[in-house]
């Protein structure tokens, strides 16, 4: 399994559910390798679980490991309770992006929010930094709330894409620890039959 195609020479659109909000890097990750889908953004790994399991999708993409932190967890423990068939997998490059409201400098910024798992993939970068690190639900979702609150001080870490989506300023690039970051991406679905 080293790639998400169409499972079964399936060509007919479907639902595709991913944990984050648009702009994430499980949303790069689903228009990227299913790009024929309607791409379902939920809050949580669970509710990505259970739209499969109540058929308002017909796959989740979850990413359960990480080449720099290991395991993604809640992920990977949901994917291994949820009883569903992985149909594939892949490996996909996670490049990490600061980003604040326009206007912003590096030099301004005190708090930077993202997903816990991205924070961790960038700790010794933000040490150096020298900022509060805030959790958040997403890496999308936190710049969606650095462009909400306008402020000047404030800067996400999130995939390049969710910039534009979201009317950000970029401040650096290439923020995670590892020049070969790297994540583990599966796709669910139910069982046949």
């Amino acid at each position: 399994m080293d790639g998400i195609g169409k499972p079964d020479g399936d060509d007919q659109a479907g639902r595709t559910a991913f944990q984050g909000a648009h702009g994430a890097f499980s949303h790069e990750a689903c228009m990227a390798l299913r790009p024929w889908d309607e791409h379902i953004p939920v809050e949580t790994f669970a509710e990505a679980i259970e739209a499969v399991k109540s058929g308002a999708c017909d796959c989740a993409l979850i990413p359960v490991e990480n080449s720099t932190i290991g395991v993604v967890e809640p992920a990977a423990s949901l994917v291994a309770a949820a009883g569903l068939e992985q149909v594939s997998e892949v490996w996909r490059p996670i490049q990490m992006t600061l980003m604040s409201v326009l206007g912003a400098e590096l030099e301004q910024i005190r708090t930077v929010s993202s997903h816990p798992a991205a924070l961790r993939q960038c700790m010794a970068t933000l040490t150096a930094l020298g900022v509060e690190i805030v959790e958040a639900f997403d890496t999308a979702g936190a710049a969606r709330e650095v462009a909400e609150l306008g402020d000047r001080t404030r800067a996400a870490i999130a995939p390049a894409a969710a910039a534009e989506v979201y009317g950000l300023s970029i401040l650096r690039n290439d923020l995670q620890d590892s020049d070969d970051n790297r994540t583990r991406f599966v796709l669910l679905r139910r069982e046949a039959g």
